[in-house]
């Protein structure tokens, strides 16, 4: 019989993601070919069971294991490790199933089109009213609609990989990835759907809002992000405009982003450190 080449190879960097990976595999997994996809776990540093749940899943799944946590070396080294292009990169605590990954990968097809991420759906199933009425003006964000940062989901050609391969190591990667594209070089794919689970309470939404105000500060240090990344003025505007109610949780969405800024601009002696929200993986 002859042997079946992967159509899409996928990269999976995981640290310490024992109560998620197993809930993205299976939904990779089920309904693909059993040749379809090449979908390589980069387990990065991990002191749970995460390698032994990857392993779990061979031989369908490769495991590669790296003795240091870092995801830019884990997304470098599942990117080398490439079997076919397009390439998905997915991080382990979302889900995404196999006809979403086949719609980004037809996407690309378009040699125009050299980056696509899935349309975006969070899970706001025990999240609390506060960090909801952040994430309702979050969602609502243009820069948060047609960007691919924030998906936990980028899909890129073999051009598109080879443009973002260099980009400096940063924490905001994958808005380091969007920006590296021009509007109509990238995508987000109708029918594809990404599930994310946001943070469930507001300290650790707050957690995680110090950890993207600190990568975004480092990467407008790079000269890599464009002003129509960040939050203006007139886009707020914009949202109370359209949706009246809106303007209620405004106060939620920037008191949280001032005091995230204040935090990380104070936290030099932790910087560094990984700001983990553990309530979306519980």
């Amino acid at each position: 019989m002859a042997q079946v080449s992967p159509s899409v190879t996928i990269i999976v960097p995981a640290h310490d993601e024992e109560f998620a990976l197993a809930r993205l595999l299976t939904a990779l997994l089920d309904g693909a070919g059993n040749e379809e996809f090449a979908i390589i776990v980069v387990c990065n540093g991990c002191t749970d069971n995460t390698v032994k749940i990857a392993r779990s899943f061979e031989p369908r799944v490769a495991v590669v294991e790296l003795a240091v946590a870092s995801k830019p070396a884990a997304l470098y080294t599942g990117g080398s490790l490439a079997q076919a292009f397009p390439i998905v990169f997915v991080d382990a605590d979302v889900v995404i199933d196999a006809a979403s990954v086949r719609r980004l990968a037809a996407r690309l097809r378009d040699d125009a089109v050299l980056a696509a991420g899935p349309a975006r759906h969070l899970d706001r199933h025990g999240v609390s009213a506060v960090a909801g009425w952040y994430y309702d003006i979050w969602e609502r964000l243009p820069q948060v609609s047609t960007g691919l940062f924030g998906r936990g989901v980028i899909a890129l050609s073999e051009l598109g990989y080879r443009r973002v391969a260099g980009l400096p190591h940063v924490i905001s990667d994958d808005l380091a990835v969007s920006e590296s594209f021009l509007p109509e070089e990238r995508d987000i794919v109708p029918g594809a759907s990404v599930t994310i689970w946001p943070a469930r309470r507001w300290r650790a939404l707050l957690a995680r809002r110090i950890r993207v105000t600190q990568g975004n500060r480092e990467l407008a240090g790079t000269g890599l992000v464009s002003p129509s990344a960040s939050t203006r003025p007139r886009d707020l505007w914009r949202i109370v405009r359209l949706t009246p109610s809106m303007a209620l949780r405004m106060p939620v969405f920037l008191g949280t982003a001032a005091l995230a800024r204040l935090v990380e601009r104070f936290r030099s002696p932790a910087r560094g450190v990984w700001l983990r929200d553990e309530t979306s993986r519980a």
